[in-house]
């Protein structure tokens, strides 16, 4: 069984499961995923789209559908007799979901720790009792986990080898792709994949990206993840002021000028790609004030967590606002030596990132974990 419950998850989990098969092509899987899981062969009890909850507010309110979908996923293990359990990620409900299935005897793995280095050491004891082994991809969290005696492997970061083998299309075809304008710039705009973030960040941020597209001849793109209808956009469409696309996004990223990226892994792919960006995020009062009382670290971006200082510029809650956002994108913009030192020290964070080959380390990790199980 494998459960990701978010986009990113369900990309690294497609590659996990691929890598599973060519080892052992005899395996079934079950569990949770999106479309890229499912092309893979998993036989989905639930969709990402249906666990799209962030934030403690938003947790509350669908406890009831997040016990049923435990109660049938636990079901599962026990009928189909599955012997492990492989975790991608997304620790609200996977920890919760460990705890129960560890009584059922299941071997469980984790795979793409969940950030407890940053809201404090107390959540590794949770990890202790519930995870058997960890298969993380920063090397600093093999230093964090061996330090409380864990049982835990490097393999590196699957966004790395996602990305190299990706084959991008031409420039030229993608403006022909979405009507786009051959003369100016792309500006990626990536306000989130979830409804409820997509209604806090996407109003400023798309704000101040008007102001920027027309003083330096840029055209906005918005990516829409596949759970997102795109009508959510439509509020704030008056002409045509962006482009709403579906696929593409590493497209987008490779040719782009510059970026405005809600916090999360889109960061580290554009730090990969060596974009330029901002970070932009914005959540409820309560969940904004509960987790900035318990997290423990100076950033909020991945790559300003790795390097351990501020690479890219932080838009976060009351400081998502249009004006600032604009005033310090312009300034940025309109300084050509700076955007070349922010593309060298992104090259620095994919650099940290690892080589090639996570998945496949990853899968050769979990079967031999779970002979030994």
């Amino acid at each position: 069984m494998i459960i990701a419950g978010e986009a990113s998850g369900d990309l690294h989990g497609a590659a996990l499961i691929a890598a599973l098969k060519n080892i052992k092509p005899q395996l079934l899987f079950y569990g949770v995923g999106g479309d890229n899981m499912i092309n893979e062969g998993l036989m989905p009890q639930f969709h990402i789209r249906d666990l799209a909850f962030l934030g403690f507010a938003e947790v509350i309110k669908h406890l009831p559908f997040i016990r049923k979908a435990q109660k049938k996923l636990l079901a599962i293990i026990q009928k189909e007799d599955i012997p492990t359990l492989v975790l991608i990620d997304y620790p609200g409900f996977n920890l919760n979901f460990a705890k129960r299935a560890r009584r059922l005897g299941v071997n469980i793995v984790y795979y793409i720790s969940p950030q407890i280095w940053a809201w404090g050491r107390g959540r590794v004891k949770k990890i202790q009792e519930r995870v058997d082994k960890m298969l993380v991809v920063f090397p600093f969290e093999k230093d964090f986990y061996e330090s409380f005696g864990v049982d835990v492997t490097y393999v590196g970061h699957p966004l790395v080898e996602i990305i190299e083998n990706y084959k991008s299309i031409d420039k030229d075809e993608l403006v022909k792709m979405y009507s786009l304008d051959s003369e100016k710039g792309f500006l990626l705009l990536m306000p989130g994949s979830r409804k409820h973030e997509i209604e806090k960040i996407f109003p400023a941020a798309l704000d101040a990206a008007k102001r920027l597209a027309q003083k330096f001849n840029l055209q906005i793109v918005v990516p829409c993840a596949q759970n997102i209808d795109e009508s959510i956009f439509s509020n704030h469409a008056d002409g045509k002021n962006f482009t709403v696309v579906r696929n593409n996004v590493y497209d987008f990223m490779k040719y782009s000028k510059f970026g405005m990226i809600k916090s999360g892994t889109s960061t580290l792919e554009a730090a990969i790609f060596g974009l330029p960006f901002v970070v932009i995020y914005k959540t409820t009062d309560l969940t904004y004030r509960i987790g900035k009382f318990l997290v423990k670290i100076k950033h909020l971006a991945m790559p300003n967590i790795i390097a351990d200082r501020y690479i890219v510029k932080e838009f976060i809650q009351d400081e998502l606002r249009s004006d600032k956002i604009f005033n310090y994108c312009a300034d940025l913009l309109g300084n050509e030596v700076e955007l070349n030192k922010m593309k060298k020290e992104l090259s620095l964070i994919k650099a940290a990132l690892g080589t090639t080959g996570a998945s496949k380390k990853a899968a050769e990790e979990i079967v031999v974990f779970s002979n030994e199980g």
